[in-house]
């Protein structure tokens, strides 16, 4: 515990009030009656609760929720409830008050958020994932109250905000949970800049080198950009103002993240991304009913100046996105020969863009956008997430990958017979349509009419697309249908009719399985099907007896398993669950002095690993260690495609990893070579791998087209600086253009 003299004690206490009366003052213009008054009690409910706590940067825990309340306030626009709520969030999980005397206190409604909020206690399942479980509890109160997920959001800000001095095991996991699930969430209730920033810390602490020379590129080229942005409004400028329109033109640079996303998808480097930056035009005292034929006003206002993109062009006021988000943006061409988005709104489209649901209901309330067709977008959403909620009933990862995979689809646009407009996930087929219309039409969904024409159930539709569903009283759902359909309902009603058959597959399945091990002399046990299913690739262990049950798995392949438990035996080596019983396993390697060693764990133990082959990680790589179930530890680059999922689902597995190179090993590396064709290039690029670096190539692909090539080669390099080096070369040689690495 750290010890403080008087004067220190005494400077945190004015620190903490500085920062409650800040607080104060931010919620004081929507304060009534008593709120006051309940938000000073709640404040010194939780200051008392924590007094004795400390976060890893030392600071006093009170400090947290205060910073989680004032981004309740200033950056979502929540009210009195909520402010209550975070200063209160983490006093029944982490300090002796219990959630009934929050109750008694502070009413049915906080302890309710405070109950969403609250962590599970914990999970017995071995195959299920904490942070899994805990979020779906989360999502669960969304049928009640969506300020639960709005101050779980803030909260995890915070956390973001404050990761500097957690260990890096726990910035990885934290960081990816927060890349998987929360920045997603804050896009979809439409939380834009918050979203931005989460993204940003995400790469900060997974890509530090990546972020750091991007945000030096930006800051570097901001004079220039300022200068560009002021020419570009100020003949814009000029006809707002003739015109008298009150507005405000903002110009801001792109997120980090959002460039570097720019950046891997096209495969070129920082210097060719010319849409740096985007210009916002806001609109100030417009009607409601005014608002459109504004915006509209205004883009042909930019239009008379620039040449405008008609492939670039988005109209989100008349279709209004699904997370309630209204603009107008076009892309045009400047004067300098350079592409600028312009995103044109009104005030009221801007802060329920910048505020996400918050902004979304208080103009709800006010009457400024009442009995309108658009004011319902983010309630529609809404209701299909409780939808989809009351529905279902799978295990808590498969819950998350769903809700995650139906949570940004974007969306397509399609009607009845009768005209009347329905919107769903972009992906979504015929099948999906016709359990939208009701669950017993998509049951006994045979095919559909799409403008008058016979398609399958399968067909994906179409933007203006108008369906009729055709049905058949002797149809049923089969278990293809799953891979037919993109929405959540229509997955949960097909489970649910599939789910009688299923169960008498599993106990089949679970049956065969017995009898096996029964015959091969081995006790089964939680432990024992656990492992089987690891073995056979299925999330969980129903879904291994389900595939044994209908005959997918046949139980001559068991003896794959009876054969593992036989090395186990004969290696003495324990089965690893988990990272402390892998602690007690741990094996020094004999002779550290003749090969590459990788250091992991909290106290750097020396131990047996694999490279995954998904990233082919090698030496100066940032790189984690995951504890496998069957295969012990296995080393995955920070950057692995599947990185972000592991480590969100499976933060406890995480271990830190950090490479110790005794002597030059060889590892594989893909290389992906593009330019301009010439004669001897080919020579050139394999005299500077083979002759002048002496590096093994393994493989070489070249293919020219219209006087473009690139070329895929896979070589042999001992770690990252000989791998920069060969890059370095590489892009010496006339004619090449970027030199790449990939997961080869």
């Amino acid at each position: 515990m750290i010890e403080l003299s008087p004067e220190e004690l005494e400077l945190e206490k004015q620190e903490i009030l500085k920062r409650y009366r800040k607080l104060l003052r931010l919620a004081k213009p929507f304060l009534k009656d008593n709120d006051a008054k309940l938000i000073k009690k709640a404040f010194s409910l939780s200051a008392e609760a924590h007094k004795d706590m400390r976060r890893k940067s030392g600071e006093p825990y009170i400090y947290h929720p205060l910073a989680v309340a004032q981004i309740c306030v200033e950056e979502i626009g929540l009210g009195t409830t909520s402010i209550v709520a975070a200063l209160l969030h983490d006093v029944v999980e982490d300090t002796h008050i219990e959630l009934n005397y929050i109750e008694k206190e502070f009413g049915h409604k906080v302890a309710q958020i405070i109950d969403g909020l609250t962590k599970i206690a914990g999970v017995t399942d071995q195959t299920s994932s904490m942070q899994a479980e805990n979020f779906k509890k989360v999502l669960l109160t969304l049928s009640e109250d969506v300020r639960v997920i709005l101050i779980k959001i803030a909260d995890r800000l915070h956390n973001m905000r404050t990761l500097e001095d957690m260990p890096r095991n726990k910035q990885l996991k934290i960081s990816s949970e927060t890349s998987y699930i929360y920045a997603p969430l804050a896009h979809r209730l439409g939380l834009y800049t918050i979203k931005s920033e989460l993204e940003d810390l995400y790469l900060k602490y997974t890509e530090r080198e990546v972020y750091d020379e991007i945000a030096k590129k930006l800051q570097s080229t901001k004079a220039a950009r300022d200068k560009f942005i002021k020419d570009f409004i100020s003949p814009i400028e000029k006809s707002l103002t003739q015109e008298k329109l009150q507005f405000v033109i903002k110009g801001r640079p792109k997120s980090i993240h959002s460039i570097y996303s720019k950046m891997k998808k096209q495969q070129i480097p920082f210097e060719k991304i010319y849409d740096l930056f985007a210009i916002r035009i806001i609109l100030d005292e417009i009607k409601y009913e005014d608002e459109k034929a504004a915006c509209w006003k205004v883009y042909s206002i930019i239009t008379d100046y620039y040449r405008p993109s008609p492939e670039r062009l988005r109209d989100w006021i008349s279709n209004t996105r699904a997370n309630g988000y209204e603009s107008l943006h076009t892309t045009v061409m400047s004067t300098t020969g350079q592409w600028v988005e312009v995103q044109i709104r009104t005030r009221r489209m801007d802060d329920i863009a910048e505020k996400g649901y918050a902004a979304h209901w208080k103009y709800k309330e006010t009457g400024a956008n009442k009995g309108t067709p658009h004011e319902s977008g983010l309630e529609i959403w809404i209701n299909k997430v409780r939808d989809m909620l009351e529905n279902n009933n799978t295990s808590a990862i498969e819950f998350l990958d769903e809700f995650r995979s139906n949570l940004f689809n974007d969306e397509v646009f399609i009607f009845t017979p009768k005209g009347d407009l329905k919107v769903l996930p972009l992906g979504s087929t015929a099948l999906d349509f016709a359990f939208e219309i009701h669950s017993e039409v998509g049951q006994k969904c045979i095919g559909a009419k799409v403008n008058n024409k016979l398609v399958p159930i399968s067909y994906k539709l179409q933007n203006g697309d108008q369906i009729e569903i055709l049905t058949s009283s002797k149809q049923t759902p089969s278990e293809d249908w799953l891979r037919l359909v993109a929405t959540s309902k229509a997955k949960a009603k097909i489970r649910e009719s599939l789910r009688d058959e299923k169960r008498q597959f599993i106990r089949r399945g679970k049956e065969i399985v017995d009898k096996k091990m029964q015959q091969y002399g081995l006790e089964v046990n939680d432990n024992v099907y656990n492992d089987i299913r690891a073995l056979f690739n299925d999330k969980a262990v129903a879904d291994m007896f389900y595939r044994f049950g209908k005959g997918y798995i046949q139980p001559t392949e068991l003896k794959q398993y009876k054969e593992i438990v036989l090395k186990r035996r004969n290696s003495s080596r324990e089965n690893i669950k988990d990272v402390k019983s892998f602690e007690k396993v741990v094996q020094k390697i004999h002779s550290p002095e003749n090969k590459d060693v990788l250091l992991i764990g909290e106290d750097m133990d020396k131990i047996d690993y694999k490279l995954a082959s998904c990233c082919n990680p090698i030496p100066g790589d940032d790189v984690f260690g995951f504890v496998t179930v069957t295969e012990g530890i296995k080393i995955h680059r920070t950057n692995c495609p599947n990185a972000t999922e592991l480590m969100s689902h499976y933060g406890h597995r995480i271990l830190k990893a950090q490479w110790a190179s005794k002597m030059e090993e060889s590892y594989t590396v893909g290389l992906r070579i593009t330019g301009t064709d010439r004669v001897g290039i080919i020579n050139d690029v394999t005299r500077i791998i083979s002759n002048e670096l002496k590096v093994n190539m393994r493989s070489l692909a070249f293919d020219t087209i219209e006087n473009v090539f690139e070329g895929n080669c896979t070589v042999l390099v001992h770690d990252t600086k000989h791998l920069t080096m060969l890059i370095e070369k590489l892009q010496e040689i006339q004619g090449v253009e970027q030199v790449i690495r990939y997961d080869s």
